[in-house]
C-alpha cells in the first residue's frame, strides 16, 4: 500500500514533467526550425499551421487533465445509503458491501479514501479514480495525449531528419536510429541536446501508443456497456444498445467535449445530481 501511495504522487508528477519538457521543445525547438525565412513567411505557413495544432491538442489535454482531477468522486458515504459507524467502512474496505447499500457498481478505493459511481479504475498518472464522474473526461485525456505525442514524434524526426542529414523513408531507419545515436554520443560525434531530442521520440511513441491503445480499449467496453471493474470482479450488465451506452458517458452534446475541454454536459449523471 505504501509503495501504491507513493506511486500515486510520482506519477502525476512525471507526467506534469514531460508535459512541460514537449512543450518547451515544440516552442523553443521544433517550431523555430520550420521557419526558413521569418520575412517571408505566409500567414499559413506549416510552421505556424503546426504550432496551431500542437497548442490545440496541448490545451485539450491538459484540460481534461485537470477535469479529470477536479471530478472527484463521491466523499465516503456522502449521496449513498452506506450507513454509519466503522464496521461499514471495514466491509467496503474487505470488498463486501451491504445488501442494497449501494450499486453493484460502486467501489471504495483505498487509495483515494472515496466511493466511486461505476467504478472503473484508478488513474496513477491522475492520481484519482476514473467512474461516472470523470469518464468522458479520462477518455479525451487519452486522446488528445495520444495525438499530441504523435505530433511531438512527428516534428521531433523531421528536426532529427534535418540535423542529421538523414532520411526515415526506410521503416528500418527509426528502429536503429537509437543505438546509432548511442554509439555517435559516446564518441563525441552526436550532441547532448539532438541524444535528448532522439530519446524523447521513442518516449512519445510509447506514451502515444499506450494512450490510444487503452483509449480504444475504454470505448469497446463503453459500447458494450460495462466497466474495467465489473471485468475483473465477473459482474454481469444489462445488455442495453450502444448508443444508450454512448450517450450515457459522453452526454447528447458529445461534440462539444470533443473540441474544448468540459465537464460531462448532458450525461444522466448529470441530469440525476440535478434533481
Amino acid at each position: 500500500m505504501l509503495v501504491l501511495r507513493l506511486l500515486n504522487v510520482v506519477a502525476p508528477a512525471y507526467f506534469l514533467c514531460i508535459s512541460l519538457v514537449t512543450f518547451v521543445l515544440q516552442i523553443f525547438l521544433f517550431i523555430p526550425s520550420m521557419f526558413r525565412d521569418p520575412s517571408t513567411t505566409p500567414l499559413f505557413s506549416p510552421a505556424l499551421l503546426h504550432g496551431a495544432l500542437f497548442l490545440f491538442l496541448s490545451a485539450n489535454a491538459l484540460g481534461n487533465y485537470v477535469l479529470v482531477i477536479q471530478s472527484s468522486p463521491e466523499d465516503l458515504g456522502k449521496g449513498l445509503n452506506l450507513g454509519e459507524g466503522a464496521e461499514v467502512v471495514a466491509d467496503w474496505l474487505d470488498g463486501s458491501r451491504l445488501p442494497g447499500s449501494a450499486s453493484p457498481s460502486t467501489h471504495f478505493c483505498r487509495l483515494c479514501a472515496r466511493v466511486t459511481q461505476r467504478h472503473d479504475h484508478h488513474c496513477f498518472f491522475t492520481g484519482n479514480c476514473i467512474g461516472s464522474r470523470n469518464m468522458r473526461n479520462f477518455i479525451m485525456f487519452c486522446l488528445y495525449t495520444s495525438l499530441a505525442c504523435l505530433d511531438s514524434l512527428v516534428a521531433g524526426m523531421a528536426y532529427i531528419s534535418a540535423a542529421l542529414s538523414m532520411s526515415f523513408a526506410n521503416p528500418l531507419a527509426f528502429l536503429t536510429l537509437l543505438p546509432h545515436s548511442i554509439s555517435e554520443f559516446f564518441s563525441g560525434a552526436l550532441l547532448s541536446s539532438e541524444m535528448f531530442v532522439i530519446l524523447m521520440l521513442y518516449l512519445w511513441l510509447g506514451i502515444g501508443l499506450a494512450c490510444a491503445g487503452f483509449c480504444c480499449h475504454q470505448m469497446l467496453l463503453i459500447l458494450r456497456g460495462q466497466t474495467r471493474y465489473q471485468v475483473r470482479k465477473g459482474m454481469v450488465v444489462r445488455a442495453r444498445p450502444w448508443r444508450e451506452n454512448l450517450q450515457e458517458v459522453f452526454g447528447k452534446r458529445w461534440l462539444l467535449g470533443l473540441l474544448i475541454p468540459v465537464l460531462n454536459v448532458g450525461s444522466d449523471y448529470r441530469r440525476q445530481k440535478e434533481k
